[in-house]
């Protein structure tokens, strides 16, 4: 590091030149991010403290969290956590980083929730391959007479959802089941939700270093057309979605068309669909009864 970078406002300048140097995208937002973060220093931190010198170990601790982002490690990896709806989800290696799209998922689902909640007094929800338990964790945040069930094949990814329930004080609330889909999870719910695995397998190998090598290829490959799991999903929903239930999909920007006519080869009909913040094609919600 370079005298300049002797202060947080100069360290954010040197490693956003280092990152454009490098080609990263998002060059800027990612060393604010990464700085700010590592030094604790808030927007109005920065304004006011920005040119106070840095410790020689928070530079040394910039230095790392900078060598691994160049090697193409995602930022939020690095900080071991990101935001989602408002709540810190801790990350690991077993759980897909959540996305701002996704939080479309949870505005078009809470409206359902609360319907429900007005309707019978409580609700009910499993979040079909949790990961961090985010759209679970967020729906239960919102309406406190909800409770959840997060389930993923991976044993790591549901400790961390687990602790993620317990930080935020919702660990009362919120379950784990580890297996397939529906596979240990006999009752009916009033929601089900899911982020399933919706890439095509031959688009894996094209995948930017920050995902391919760093969310888990389970949480990403949905198979030959990207269906496989709406597939999966639609063929038993049915039978534990509780009468009045919608189920709440995120899909690929292209797949609108081909999951509405999976589900609808189900038995279920498309009450809802929302755009992602680009305006793409993002979530699907269906019911088992037309309204």
């Amino acid at each position: 590091m370079n005298e300049k970078s002797a202060t947080a406002r100069g360290l954010i300048h040197d490693v956003r030149r280092r990152f454009e140097d490098a080609g990263l995208a998002d060059a800027d937002q990612d060393s604010r991010i990464l700085v700010m973060e590592l030094l604790g220093l808030s927007h109005t931190d920065l304004v006011l403290r920005g040119d106070r010198a840095v410790s020689d170990e928070n530079l040394s601790r910039v230095e790392q969290a900078v060598l691994r982002r160049l090697a193409r490690e995602p930022v939020y990896r690095i900080l071991g956590s990101r935001e989602f709806y408002g709540l810190e989800l801790k990350l690991s290696s077993g759980t897909l980083e959540p996305r701002p799209d996704t939080e479309v998922l949870v505005d078009a689902v809470l409206p359902y929730l609360r319907n429900t909640i007005a309707r019978q007094g409580r609700a009910e929800i499993v979040d079909l391959g949790t990961g961090t338990g985010a759209i679970a964790l967020a729906l239960i945040a919102d309406c406190s007479d909800a409770r959840a069930v997060g389930v993923d094949i991976s044993e790591d990814a549901l400790k961390t959802a687990a602790v993620n329930a317990a930080a935020l004080g919702l660990g009362a609330r919120f379950a784990t089941r580890v297996g397939p889909w529906f596979a240990q999870t006999p009752e009916s719910f009033d929601i089900i939700v899911s982020n399933p695995p919706y890439i095509r397998t031959e688009v894996m190998a094209d995948l930017e270093p920050e995902v391919a090598n760093h969310d888990p290829a389970a949480a990403l490959d949905g198979g030959p057309d990207g269906l496989d799991a709406y597939r999966a999903i639609a063929k038993d929903a049915s039978a534990h979605l509780k009468p009045e239930g919608i189920v709440g999909l995120e899909i690929g920007y292209d797949q609108h068309d081909e999951v509405k006519q999976v589900f609808e080869q189900a038995g279920f009909f498309l009450v809802e669909a929302r755009r992602d913040h680009g305006g793409r094609d993002r979530v699907l919600i269906f019911s088992a009864k037309r309204d």
